[in-house]
């Protein structure tokens, strides 16, 4: 996760919307704890593009847009300086580019150590719902994606509150276990370990719990010990429970600053598909979650 290898380092996509700015002062606030550049990313979309728009744009129409884009860039890196801790400085560079904004966003991942955005921008309504630009960028980006629920920066919650990572012994898991562990290490807190494997307790019929309950545990702890002599200094907590996955990893976000999932389980079907926990996940927290999404 070394910024060696992600030039932009954090990018960070920015509209006048409430929910920007929340996602820029998290994402100033994670390049910080990472000693990474922030890179804010403004999409200048060209309404002529659209199927039913079949009126000539006015001359100055890319000049009033650059312009509009160059004052909100500047306050969005007012907001990125003001988040930082006092004690720390990120280079923080400003982009605007030509297109929609998912592609300008899916694109800039390819050289990203994480892409981040709001639940919704401009155009969304509905709290419980994602808009189509953090939709899109959890099933397409390149890299991890870190959804922003917050209207106001998360970065107010409790410094100790724990991180919760999602485990069930798929690839895309694995995944989330390294950036929830290294997330967990830069923040100096605690890391909760779920392992919930079943959908539906109809698959327990004739199983014993205690046998179950025993594998589960060997599983989960198979699972982490390579991570936890990596990163000794993280506690992990251990948590192994029968029930839906999802309910039970929105159910321990409530008093977490962070949760970490994989962008599909065991069912997953090649990297553009997000399972079903996964997005579950994505659509109800309201802390920043974070899609483990592998550099393809």
């Amino acid at each position: 996760m070394s910024s060696s290898s992600a030039d932009s380092g954090i990018v960070v996509g920015v509209d006048a919307s409430p929910q920007s700015k929340a996602a820029v002062a998290w994402a100033a606030h994670e390049a910080a704890l990472r000693g990474s550049r922030l890179t804010l990313v403004h999409a200048l979309t060209d309404p002529s593009a659209a199927a039913w728009l079949d009126v000539p744009l006015p001359a100055d129409y890319w000049a009033e847009q650059s312009a509009m884009a160059k004052d909100l860039l500047e306050d969005m890196a007012r907001t990125a300086r003001d988040a930082l801790p006092k004690d720390r400085a990120v280079a923080i560079e400003q982009k605007s580019v030509s297109g929609s904004p998912l592609a300008v966003l899916v694109d800039s991942s390819e050289d990203a150590e994480m892409v981040v955005v709001g639940c919704r921008g401009l155009g969304g309504i509905q709290r419980a719902l994602l808009g189509s630009v953090s939709s899109g960028l959890v099933h397409h980006a390149h890299c991890p994606v870190a959804v922003i629920h917050d209207e106001q920066p998360s970065t107010d919650r409790p410094s100790d509150a724990p991180v919760i990572v999602g485990i069930d012994g798929s690839p895309a898991s694995e995944r989330a276990v390294e950036i929830a562990f290294d997330e967990a290490s830069r923040r100096g807190v605690d890391l909760i370990a779920l392992h919930t494997w079943l959908e539906s307790t109809d698959d327990f019929i004739g199983v014993g719990w205690a046998e179950v309950r025993a594998q589960a545990d060997e599983t989960l702890a198979e699972r982490l010990a390579g991570w936890q002599e990596r990163y000794p200094d993280v506690v992990v907590r251990r948590v192994v429970k029968m029930d839906n996955p999802a309910r039970e990893l929105l159910e321990l976000s409530t008093s977490a600053q962070l949760l970490v999932v994989g962008s599909h389980g065991r069912g997953g079907v090649a990297g553009m598909v997000l399972g079903s926990v996964s997005s579950a996940v994505v659509h109800g927290a309201r802390v920043p979650v974070i899609v483990a999404r592998a550099r393809r």
